[in-house]
């Protein structure tokens, strides 16, 4: 197992890069002007070495090495430096927003908190939803509580976020106003009553990406649980007089879990991501809004910066799956 994480961390070193220099140079061949929107008062002159300073006179392969060291050397040195208290970072320049004039990676840092409060909770309670239901509904099949939840996901995979967002907007945000419409992104947890209003105002965002969440997970949950349920094994262990919550929780859903590992942890970096749509929908200050303002913005480093950490993300789980399934399947073996 460690020989095959070494290797497939290795291979993701050029992988990386590839993504990185697709990335570099579709936001290169991209219109428009980072100082488009440079008021018109602004002497050609001044606008000139404004343009210089965000290095964008310099040709395109120079700024691309300049950006990966930053990315890779200055910024964990900065990180480092801020950690310890060293001064190895001092006097480099780091990755600068076109937009806010400012480290990309202390805006990112002030986005993440928002993210990770409400999509990561709703990812969670999405998951630990679904599992469930997935189980029972395989176990059950064709009953009442079957055919519920594959009514429920049906609604919830095929309705998107922005429609249901809107719908509890105006049901329980404008008729009954039992929870705010707009997400408080200034809101601090200090008290018992600050931390009811916090709740209160993640219930909306956080119920329709767990819905979504859920109603997808749990159909592959169901799927893989009524796959397992028939093969020969099950049939053994019955046999030999096994409890039934033995066979279906030790034996069936262990084997069970291999395919829905994947699509769980393939949906992690959309955690860290944001949901860009919901998050426009309740206001919600996270990455997906700043990765939109960006992209309306022209904001190159952010954009490229943003969307080569999703893709680290991706990879990151993408092993952390693979190496899952050597846990969950003795069968499989890396080494």
């Amino acid at each position: 197992m460690l020989t095959f994480t070494i290797r497939r961390l290795l291979l993701a070193i050029p992988t990386l890069l590839f993504i990185s220099f697709v990335i570099f140079m579709l936001l290169e061949a991209s219109p428009g002007d980072p100082l488009g929107d440079v008021p018109l008062t602004v002497p050609p002159e001044v606008k000139e070495r404004m343009r210089e300073a965000l290095g964008l006179g310099q040709p395109w392969y120079v700024r691309y090495v300049l950006w990966l060291k930053q990315f890779f050397w200055v910024e964990p040195l900065y990180w480092f430096d801020s950690v310890f208290g060293t001064q190895f970072s001092a006097g480099m320049q780091r990755i600068i927003s076109f937009q806010s004039r400012s480290p990309v990676f202390d805006v990112i840092a002030q986005r993440v908190p928002q993210t990770l409060t409400v999509v990561g909770m709703s990812y969670l309670v999405g998951v630990l939803i679904a599992i469930p239901i997935g189980i029972v509904s395989a176990y059950k099949q064709y009953s009442w509580f079957d055919q519920l939840g594959t009514f429920v996901s049906m609604i919830g995979f095929s309705m998107p976020t922005f429609f249901t967002g809107v719908v509890l907007i105006i049901i329980f945000g404008v008729k009954l106003q039992w929870f705010p419409s707009v997400y408080d992104t200034t809101l601090q947890v200090r008290d018992w009553d600050s931390f009811l209003a916090q709740v209160r105002q993640m219930v909306m965002p956080v119920t329709v990406l767990a819905l979504y969440n859920a109603a997808q997970i749990s159909r592959f949950m169901r799927a893989s649980m009524l796959d397992n349920l028939g093969q020969d094994y099950v049939r053994t262990a019955r046999a030999k007089g096994l409890s039934e919550k033995t066979v279906v929780l030790k034996h069936v859903l262990r084997n069970s879990l291999i395919p829905v590992i994947t699509v769980i942890a393939l949906g992690l970096p959309a955690v860290f991501g944001g949901a860009i749509i919901t998050e426009q929908v309740f206001k919600v200050n996270g990455l997906g809004q700043l990765l939109i303002t960006a992209i309306h913005g022209n904001d190159i480093p952010m954009v490229l910066t943003l969307t080569f950490i999703f893709a680290i993300l991706i990879v990151l789980f993408t092993l952390i799956a693979d190496i899952l399934y050597g846990i969950l399947d003795p069968r499989i073996r890396y080494d």
